[in-house]
């Protein structure tokens, strides 16, 4: 574990990161720091001077006669503290030696140890929680005289000034309660409904006397778009359109003679929806009303859309069933008949007290974690995490409702962290 303290404002460049190319982050200048026997580093010393160790790799911390060794322990347990008193720099006896240790962490929450002796140490009463980065007050008892020490332990933590956070895009929000939707993606592409689209065709056979709509022409329904001379009666009679849209097709022109084929092709470009192949594995799970995020394939465009129907057969060949997904009035502005689109189904929805957006998690040693934020300090918060979503991931350890983390830049955040040293290796 590595610890060290950050006290003086720097900037820090990040290679490859165009939004900080030029401008940079304001953070924490480090001083030389002195590690444990577990390579946590410590801070808290002038410039150039190294904490004494003692001979167990710890920190040595002296007032006169007596000293404390001031140790970390975590091969194969939960961090603990294991403090070794010495007078005139040999071992004592641990029973004759009272301890008690105050950690404040980032924010003002306090931890507080007491010791127990067991061989040659006294053993704090409790687990030092990740991560270890704290203001540290210790008091010591023997022979009636106290002595006390402070100094900060730092790991994990940069500083950085609110005008470079903004510039680098950093934001942040407070952890709390989230629904987990479940939700299952596929490819579709955007019709128009059948009711939207309609075929104007001759009454009668007959020749062709007139054709007055164009292609990519916008009619209305009972408008006059032909009129045929009918072959039996020789009467001429108009052909009007049956529905209000756009001149898709036109299959004929004057002169010409109407029987089975369509003169024209009318559709309605605001009757649409989307076509969704949904495979066996997915069929039992999809249901109509299902709320369903239709996107364009750059997922520039979004809206929000329901399973209207699903055919009840079963395309033989790619064993798929058919989904289809009524658009709200207005999606012809972005969508259009033919286009590729991609469909998110929300199959499941769970509330869970605490979570924290999937793209705040960064990986940090043998950690995932985010980055909370104090002011303009933050600090890395080692969690458990439980179920997750594109969105939303459940937060069961290390982070408690309401604490301010980084939501976007997380990985800025943490390379600056990686860059002072400001980190550890178990």
């Amino acid at each position: 574990m590595i610890r060290k303290h950050n006290s003086v404002n720097r900037r820090f460049w990040l290679a490859g990161v165009a939004a900080l190319a030029l401008t940079g982050m304001a953070g924490c200048g480090d001083k030389k720091a002195a590690k444990d026997e577990h390579g946590h580093e410590e801070a808290g010393h002038e410039e150039g001077e190294e904490a004494a160790k003692g001979p167990h790799g710890g920190r040595l911390l002296e007032n006169g006669d007596i000293a404390i060794e001031v140790t970390i322990y975590e091969d194969g347990v939960e961090p603990e503290f294991r403090f070794y008193p010495y007078l005139k720099k040999k071992p004592v006896d641990p029973k004759l030696v009272a301890v008690t240790t105050v950690l404040t962490r980032l924010g003002g929450k306090v931890d507080t140890f007491s010791f127990a002796p067991e061989g040659d140490f006294l053993r704090g009463q409790g687990v030092v929680r990740e991560p270890h980065s704290f203001d540290v007050a210790i008091k010591a008892t023997y022979a009636g005289k106290e002595s006390s020490w402070k100094y900060a332990s730092y790991e994990g933590r940069t500083t950085i000034a609110p005008e470079a956070a903004v510039t680098a895009g950093v934001q942040a929000e407070a952890a709390g309660p989230a629904v987990l939707a479940e939700r299952i993606d596929m490819s579709g592409r955007v019709e128009i409904t059948p009711e939207g689209k309609s075929e104007v065709r001759a009454w009668y056979p007959g020749r062709i006397m007139s054709m007055t709509g164009e292609l990519g022409q916008t009619v209305k329904k009972g408008q006059v778009l032909a009129r045929v001379e009918s072959s039996e009666s020789l009467q001429t009679y108009s052909i009007p359109s049956p529905i209000s849209g756009v001149i898709m097709e036109k299959n004929a022109s004057v002169g010409g003679v109407a029987y089975d084929s369509p003169l024209y092709v009318i559709a309605n470009p605001n009757a649409l929806h989307a076509e969704f192949f949904v495979f066996p594995r997915d069929a039992e799970r999809i249901k109509v009303g299902q709320d369903v995020e239709v996107r364009t394939l750059s997922g520039e465009t979004k809206l929000m859309a329901k399973v209207e129907s699903l055919l009840p057969s079963t395309d033989p060949t790619t064993q798929t069933v058919m989904a289809h997904v009524r658009l709200p009035a207005g999606a012809a502005a972005n969508f259009r008949a033919g286009l590729g689109v991609e469909g998110s189904f929300l199959v499941g929805a769970q509330d869970v007290p605490l979570a924290v957006r999937t793209n705040a998690i960064q990986r940090f040693r043998d950690f995932q974690v985010v980055f909370a934020k104090v002011g303009n300090t933050y600090e890395v918060r080692m969690l458990k995490l439980g179920r997750q979503t594109p969105e939303w991931t459940e937060v069961l350890e290390g982070l408690d409702p309401g604490e301010v983390y980084v939501t976007q830049g997380a990985f800025l955040i943490r390379a600056d962290i990686e860059k002072s040293g400001a980190s550890h290796d178990h």
